[in-house]
């Protein structure tokens, strides 16, 4: 049975006073884990008694923003979540994904499903994307838990956020990267009535402090200008090549451009034999073109699985690259580095470093390394850029709120 940190157990007694509200930890606070314990402790209040027509049993909803992250939170749930033998639960998927629990995005049918397994308790684990699936097909929802809650806030699914932040029993909002909006015409977390108070908000130092993360360090490699006579993707290459070298780790993020300049690198001959050469492994995944790895194409279910076996092997060399698709709350283990090949906003560098700052078993690792090529003025933005973001959250142990002004 895993035990509960100090800041954890203040977030799940924070649930049990509150129905609504927000809870802004760093990542690799645990998040997940205080949902697990609410949620445990949601079913486990249930009137046992199953001879009756019409039992008590409560149905809890689970947002992510991604289908990998959806199916990542759905094996924490099952593996963790402790339920009396007399209160066992099902388990429904509504995305477009693949997964071998029962799955659909037909309203109809979850509306069905709720029906038939009225004597269960159920978890519904959904997308932002989704979510007004579960809104159409009018079941009652007992706790929603909304993960990586700055999403919600997005324009095609604040309708479905809102909705659910007044019908929902239960709702409340995780995020280590809170998104506020300064004008009325966009929605903002700072907008109360669907998002509710701030309940709980942990700062990163304490953390660090407590063991629970690591500090990050930032590291700026200069690099010289590309030749104009080699392509731009022979550059990248040596660029990472070289910081290979340099920084001598094992596991590395490398936050590419595009999906474009990721197919590019594959395709330089001289890229891979050089990472095999050193003894890396390589793998990548993004929305077009799916997941690869070491060149051959798999599901997302066997490269979550190949990643965190890799993960948890202090010998495995790899490195792992793409767009955007890992940043926010998929949980690799023993990441060492985060490579960035371009500019993000204070939300995605904040998760980016979310990445490697967790805490290993089977590493000695004390600190998370990001790692930025500056040779032009888009490294020279993003170098500031993270510094900056590193200041707020490690330093003076704010979140990195982004705010829209417009």
């Amino acid at each position: 049975m895993i035990e509960l940190r100090e800041h954890q157990e203040a977030t799940v007694d924070a649930l049990s006073e509150y129905n609504k509200g927000q809870v802004i930890v760093p990542t690799g606070g645990g998040k997940t884990m205080c949902m697990i314990k609410d949620a445990q402790r949601e079913f486990n209040s249930c009137d046992w008694d199953v001879i009756l027509k019409d039992p008590e049993r409560k149905t809890i909803v689970i947002v992510a923003p991604r289908i990998l992250l959806a199916h990542q939170l759905c094996e924490e749930f099952i593996q963790h979540i402790d339920v009396s033998p007399m209160l066992q639960y099902k388990v429904l998927h509504v995305h477009s994904g693949g997964t071998h629990h029962e799955s659909t995005t037909c309203s109809d049918t979850i509306k069905q499903w709720e029906e038939e397994n009225y004597r269960f308790n159920k978890l519904i684990f959904t997308t932002y994307h989704s979510l007004h699936r579960v809104q159409e097909a009018e079941i009652d929802v007992d706790t929603i838990y909304f993960d990586e809650a700055h999403n919600g806030v997005q324009k095609n699914f604040i309708g479905a956020v809102e909705y659910h932040s007044m019908y929902a029993n239960r709702c409340y909002f995780f995020t280590a990267t809170p998104k506020h909006s300064s004008t009325p015409y966009k929605a903002g977390m700072n907008d109360e009535d669907i998002f509710g108070k701030v309940l709980v908000n942990v700062p990163a130092p304490k953390l660090v402090n407590d063991g629970v993360i690591l500090p990050p360090k930032v590291v700026i490699k200069e690099i010289e200008l590309p030749d104009d006579s080699r392509n731009k993707y022979e550059h990248d290459c040596d660029s990472i090549v070289a910081t290979l070298d340099e920084i001598d780790v094992n596991k590395i993020l490398i936050c590419a451009k595009a999906t474009k300049q990721i197919v590019g690198l594959v395709s330089q001959t001289e890229f891979v034999n050089q990472l095999t050469y050193r003894g890396y492994s390589w793998m990548y995944i993004t929305s077009k073109t799916g997941a690869i790895v070491d060149g051959k194409k798999v599901g997302r279910e066997k490269f979550f699985t190949i990643l965190n076996t890799w993960g948890k092997d202090p010998e495995k060399k790899f490195i792992v690259m793409h767009h955007s698709i890992l940043s926010e709350g998929i949980s690799v283990k023993g990441l060492e580095a985060a490579l960035f090949l371009r500019n993000m906003d204070y939300i995605g560098i904040s998760q980016t470093i979310g990445r490697v700052i967790r805490k290993s078993k089977d590493t000695t690792k004390t600190f998370g390394l990001v790692c930025i090529p500056c040779y032009n003025r888009v490294g020279i933005s993003t170098s500031k850029r993270v510094s900056a973001v590193v200041d707020t959250v490690f330093n003076k142990g704010l979140p990195a709120i982004s705010v829209v002004k417009k």
